[in-house]
């Protein structure tokens, strides 16, 4: 579908709005064209006196003719500026409407996608869509919907002017309008496409400008400043030249039309004039035809420039429209799930995944994360998972939670498939402590209440006393009004896990996830927070993933993962009993083996 019917189809909800705004432009330019059709009145009244054009309507007396005139021009003028402050009005409050509105339905559906998609997509990318897009379309709806509006009145009201009032002259007058409009088409086809790589290249530039803003500690640490200068540059660079090609051809546009433009007035002035030494066309009427001639015509010099408004906001619409499409792979269940109900039984049951495919079959080129895993976790218990890297430990987790949907198999809590459950009330029953920490930009406390926003001051603190974190909170300048800064820059990579381990504490789910939760702190923190831990997981099911085994060893259960296989499980004291993976992983960490 075209992106200005798409557009159209959006904003159906606001029909009634759209067509007020469409009526008072429509009126307000009418009014604008109508003091040229006055002055050639006037000048018909000066000329003709009593058997004037109003002279016809029983004013006969010229005197009060041109009092009547004066009168309709005084009207017409308040008029002219009631529909301009109306549909001004009327058109931005539809843009700021329209544009919050998008954007909003933008991020939120953005939101429920799955997190493939952006791990296949630039943030800057994603961010040139919600702001610079919907920007150019809010740019568009604030003025460029007018002036097309305005441009096509004045084309069809002082054509059908002409077509009544001078019909042997019009024809030539108008004749330059269709070469125009050919013109305009020629012109339209050529531009859309160099508009799109203007959108394209202004993501690109907005994705590279995002990622190095992200890395500058990176950045600066390799002294890598003139290489990312350099490659801003090129992207800045691509994207001028990019708008070069666009410019070009729009700019050229004006000059083209001009002497269509200037054949129609000459036309004009010459067929009319000998029109009316022949009698065949009144002085004012010819009067009013070489004043009107111009505001029919010139308008098309500025049809480039709307031509260039509409096409950006096209290819705009185009890229948003595009984001709203986008089908969600993983839906959400109808099932409610009580939060009060959960025990925290989970049930992993032959699943196999790989990443970067869909949920119908496996490709050979990708081969599989787990492979028919099956593993069962008692509700209340605290289990451990350990494996080498890219043993698929994490992805576990993910596939727990959801963020990405197994090929096979079958995940439950308490007996149900997670597929059929809300996706906000799965995720609700589970805790995440990550690896990856993220903070956001804020205080101390709104991170530790972040998913708990109802939490109380003194529940934060409890909280962050259980992981360990209130001590140093309480040596920040602020203390828990302290601002942490972008993703928790100006804390310790400690510092940020005790604040993220508060913050599942705080949600207080049934189900703990904690995902190499202590692997940024010192051996002092780590024996402290394990401690709390033992507190924290009572009837709680706790799933903790450790490359450090001294931080599971306590657990119910621990299991040994290698190429997303379940290779070894049982106690601590069993597993280095049997001289297995585990017990080889246990001697290289406790330094017996090297």
């Amino acid at each position: 579908m075209h992106p200005f019917l798409r557009l159209l189809q959006y904003a159906k909800n606001y029909r009634s709005q759209v067509w007020f705004a469409v009526i008072c432009t429509i009126l307000n330019k009418l009014c604008d064209l109508a003091p040229s059709f006055l002055i050639g009145v006037a000048v018909d009244v000066v000329v003709e006196r009593e058997d004037s054009l109003l002279a016809r309507f029983g004013v006969t007396d010229s005197v009060t003719q041109l009092g009547v005139l004066s009168f309709l021009t005084l009207l017409i003028w308040g008029l002219e500026s009631l529909f301009e402050f109306l549909y001004d009005r009327q058109w931005r409050n539809l843009a700021q409407t329209l544009q919050h509105e998008l954007r909003i339905e933008a991020y939120s559906h953005l939101q429920e996608l799955e997190l493939s998609y952006f791990e296949d997509r630039s943030t800057g990318l994603l961010l040139s869509i919600l702001n610079d897009d919907i920007n150019q379309l809010e740019h568009f709806l604030n003025s460029g919907a007018a002036e097309i509006l305005q441009f096509l009145t004045t084309v069809f009201a002082v054509g059908g002017a002409f077509m009544v009032l001078a019909p042997q002259v019009a024809l030539i007058s108008i004749l330059p309008i269709p070469i125009i409009f050919w013109g305009a088409w020629i012109f339209q086809n050529r531009l859309a496409p160099r508009y799109a790589d203007v959108r394209e290249k202004s993501g690109l530039i907005s994705s590279r400008l995002t990622n190095n803003l992200t890395g500058i500690a990176t950045i600066k640490s390799f002294t890598a400043e003139a290489y990312e200068r350099d490659r801003v540059l090129m992207e800045s660079e691509a994207y001028r030249r990019s708008n070069a090609r666009a410019i070009a051809l729009s700019a050229a546009f004006f000059p083209v039309i001009r002497f269509a433009i200037v054949a129609g007035f000459i036309a004009t002035l010459f067929f009319g004039g000998v029109a009316v030494l022949n009698n065949q066309l009144s002085v004012g009427i010819y009067g009013f035809l070489v004043f009107i001639v111009q505001m029919l015509l010139w308008p098309f010099a500025s049809l480039s420039q709307i031509m260039d408004e509409y096409l950006r906001a096209m290819a705009s619409v185009n890229r948003v429209m595009g984001l709203l499409d986008t089908p969600i792979t993983i839906p959400t269940g109808d099932r409610a799930l009580s939060l009060d109900a959960v025990r925290g039984e989970v049930e992993l049951d032959a699943i196999t995944f790989a990443y970067g495919i869909g949920t119908s079959s496996l490709q050979e080129n990708r081969p599989p994360v787990l492979t028919h895993l099956s593993l069962h976790i008692p509700a209340g218990k605290t289990i451990g998972i350990v494996g080498a890297t890219g043993s698929g430990k994490s992805t576990l987790v993910k596939l727990l939670l959801r963020f990405y949907e197994i090929q096979e198999g079958c995940i439950s809590i308490d007996g149900i498939d997670i597929r059929t459950l809300n996706l906000y009330d799965l995720r609700r029953c589970i805790g995440w402590v990550s690896q990856d920490v993220f903070l956001f930009h804020g205080t101390v406390a709104e991170n530790i209440a972040y998913g708990s926003f109802n939490a109380s001051l003194d529940q934060v603190i409890h909280a962050a006393k259980l992981s360990e974190a209130h001590e140093f909170i309480e040596q920040l300048p602020q203390k828990y009004d302290t601002i942490v800064g972008e993703r928790g820059q100006k804390l310790s990579g400690g510092q940020r896990q005790r604040l993220a381990i508060a913050r599942a504490i705080l949600k207080d789910p049934p189900i703990l996830i904690l995902d190499e939760a202590t692997s940024a702190v010192d051996n002092e923190t780590e024996a402290a927070i394990q401690k709390s831990l033992q507190v924290i997981t009572q009837n709680r099911t706790t799933i903790a993933i450790a490359h450090r085994l001294s931080t599971i060893r306590n657990a119910d259960c621990i299991y040994v993962m290698d190429q997303g296989q379940l290779v070894e499980s049982g106690t601590h004291e069993e597993l280095l009993t049997s001289k297995g993976l585990y017990d080889n992983l246990w001697r290289v960490q406790s330094g017996v083996k090297t």
